[in-house]
């Protein structure tokens, strides 16, 4: 750990100029607050373009992968762990419809990220819409993105099925419902 506290202030030092900065102690390499704060007191009090010496890190939330696979209606879609998933069709936009005990049956395809693409499907046909509960639901070609909660994994069967007041299809890679 010492070693990355002495690399991030070494890079640093260079990113702005300070090679003849002081190298921290072995006691402030212990802390990157420490570390920083070294760097800082070394830097020229009239310089306004530094503002800080301690690299920003932001962790961004892996969002859910959509991807496709063969099933006996062709290519459809797939999440990351291998469940089918479908579109309700009585959603005529990205507004899910899939409430209560319907989505007990029909579980959302939520995300804590951005959704991404792989093998097959399409990214510029992700989006995300938001649920009335305030999680984030995947879509696909402007559809809310569901899956069968009865239904194994890599198992497409419920494709054409009739429930909650309309019709769930497995998608396509196109967006479109699967054939029948």
């Amino acid at each position: 750990m010492r070693s990355l506290h002495v690399l991030v202030a070494a890079t640093t030092g260079l990113l702005v100029g300070c090679a003849d900065a002081p190298a921290p102690s072995d006691e402030a390499a212990a802390s990157p607050t420490t570390v920083a704060s070294t760097m800082t007191s070394a830097l020229p009090t009239t310089s306004p373009a530094v503002h800080s010496t301690t690299p920003e890190v932001t962790e961004v939330a892996q969002g859910t992968i959509i991807s496709t696979a063969a099933s006996e209606f062709g290519d459809v879609l797939f999440d990351d762990t291998g469940q089918a998933i479908y579109l309700f069709d009585i959603e005529q936009s990205a507004t899910p419809a899939c409430y209560d005990q319907c989505a007990v049956d029909w579980p959302p395809v939520l995300t804590d990220g951005p959704p991404g693409a792989a093998n097959g499907a399409k990214a510029d046909m992700l989006g995300t819409t938001a649920r009335a509960d305030g999680s984030t639901q995947v879509t696909y070609g402007g559809h809310p993105l569901y899956s069968y909660a009865h239904e194994g994994k890599n198992e497409v069967r419920c494709h054409n099925v009739t429930g909650y007041g309309g019709l769930w299809l497995a998608i396509s890679p196109t967006g479109e419902p699967a054939p029948l």
